[in-house]
């Protein structure tokens, strides 16, 4: 499993300004729900050019809602030159860091925010690094785009660069030509980069099954539950075994015939995010 910062936890649990604003200054939209992570981000400048209100809404994991939040408090009051030099590590040192696996967060926020300035000054919504060549078909993630968060952060591996932009992380058949990307780029390491390498990674919890059984159910109640019963349905904790998590879905969910798909790729997804990634979820057969 991954050890989040109690900041990220605070900000996944209470993601601030969530929402949409009325005739945005601003507004950039990034990802895909295919690839898994959406984020659209706007804001309202005041009379003094200044970032007065900023809102999101995100659809992805618990680091791409923290990532989000964070960075809406980060630029508000800011100009728009002030908010244009904040980068994906910022973030990510503002949320007392990342797992190194969940680092594109904090780069898809940099970029939301990016084509929200964009959006600003030109009246499109264009993609950055449109022009530049797919890499990555899988993720759709371009030449550029590899580029940048290898001369960002300092990476000097495929797997680096598919934590911080997901490229190479599909099919693996565009290994080679990222693997061209960091020869040609030299894999020149900043400053803050190497800084960041160089702490020492955040030790696994050791759960008992009292503690275990009450982060399931906090995660049930705050982000799964919720969900559910917006479409009419509901779940409920039946019982704990080791990693494996006995729940019973309710209401309309009981006769969907996705079920097995809501607890696979929803409820599982969302206990390995933030307890256990051996957690297995079971349908309890009453």
């Amino acid at each position: 499993m991954w050890d989040y910062s109690d900041k990220v936890k605070d900000h996944f649990f209470n993601p601030r300004n969530v929402g949409t604003i009325e005739e945005p200054d601003g507004l950039g939209e990034v990802g895909s729900l295919a690839c898994g992570d959406a984020l659209q981000l706007m804001f309202k400048l005041d009379e003094q050019g200044r970032i007065a209100n900023v809102k999101f809404q995100t659809f992805g994991c618990g680091s791409a809602i923290a990532a989000s939040s964070a960075l809406t408090e980060m630029i508000k009051g800011k100009t728009i030159e002030q908010a244009q030099k904040v980068t994906n590590q910022d973030i990510a040192d503002y949320l007392d860091g990342l797992p190194e696996q969940k680092m594109h967060c904090s780069v898809m926020g940099r970029e939301a925010l990016e084509a929200a300035i964009e959006n600003y000054r030109t009246g499109k919504h264009v993609r950055r690094d449109a022009e530049s060549k797919i890499i990555c078909t899988c993720f759709g993630v371009t030449e550029g785009e590899i580029a940048r968060v290898i001369r960002e952060n300092g990476l000097s591996s495929v797997e680096q660069v598919t934590n911080y932009c997901k490229a190479g992380g599909g099919c693996g058949g565009c290994h080679s030509d990222i693997e061209a990307i960091l020869q040609r780029l030299g894999a020149k390491e900043p400053a803050k980069a190497a800084a960041a390498q160089k702490r020492p990674a955040r030790r696994p919890r050791s759960l008992t099954n009292i503690k275990r059984m009450q982060l399931v159910q906090e995660i049930i109640d705050s982000q799964i539950r919720p969900a559910l019963q917006r479409d009419g349905g509901d779940i409920e904790l039946i019982d704990i075994d080791g990693p494996r998590v006995l729940v019973a879905l309710r209401g309309m969910c009981s006769q969907c015939p996705a079920a097995g798909v809501t607890l696979e790729q929803w409820v599982q997804a969302k206990l390995r995010e933030f307890i256990d990634e051996g957690i297995s979820v079971e349908e309890a057969r009453e």
